[in-house]
């Protein structure tokens, strides 16, 4: 599901609001590049109205950003429908006891983290990022999030890459988009 397929009027504003950085961090990656998102304050608002009105009163108590980018996203999108935000973190950057998820990427492993505790069983939860692309990270926040109890309702992401296929990872979970790029 995506708001693309909506053509909600919001849209456009969103994806002229997104610059394609070609050859960025190394050549024949094109990087999108929501900082210039952040800088126009009535897309950024657009992009977090549209994720709050599919999300309020669908009794989600856990909105889970992925380090670094879905910080940016979660916690306006948690606090306008009541909910707590959950960072995932990448390792060694939480205090305490933490549990884990690796996965693999196309250049390596990596791992998500979260606070032992952070989420109880039987909570509805959503994962938010910037981007989705192979479905790596996303698909490991799933696992981390259902370890700890949770019920994963839908991930949610300002953009996609269908091309990389990441929506197929996700095991059968709703992905809802607002931009996709080919």
């Amino acid at each position: 599901m995506s708001a693309v397929q909506d053509e909600d009027p919001r849209i456009h504003g969103i994806r002229t609001n997104i610059r394609v950085v070609p050859d960025f961090p190394k050549p024949g990656i094109m990087f999108q590049d929501i900082t210039t998102l952040l800088l126009q304050p009535k897309a950024f608002k657009d992009a977090i109205d549209m994720f709050v009105e599919r999300y309020k009163g669908k009794n989600i108590t856990v909105v889970a950003g992925i380090e670094a980018r879905g910080f940016l996203f979660g916690p306006p999108i948690a606090l306008a429908i009541g909910a707590k935000f959950v960072p995932l973190r990448k390792p060694k950057k939480l205090p305490g006891e933490v549990m884990f998820e690796e996965y693999v990427l196309e250049y390596g492993r990596d791992c998500l983290q979260m606070h032992v505790g952070a989420v109880e069983a039987g909570e509805r939860a959503l994962v938010v990022d910037d981007l989705i692309a192979t479905g790596g990270t996303v698909c490991a926040a799933i696992n981390l999030l259902e370890r700890a109890g949770a019920e994963v309702v839908e991930c949610a992401c300002v953009i996609e890459l269908p091309d990389l296929k990441g929506r197929e990872r996700l095991r059968g979970k709703p992905l809802y988009i607002l931009v996709e790029y080919r």
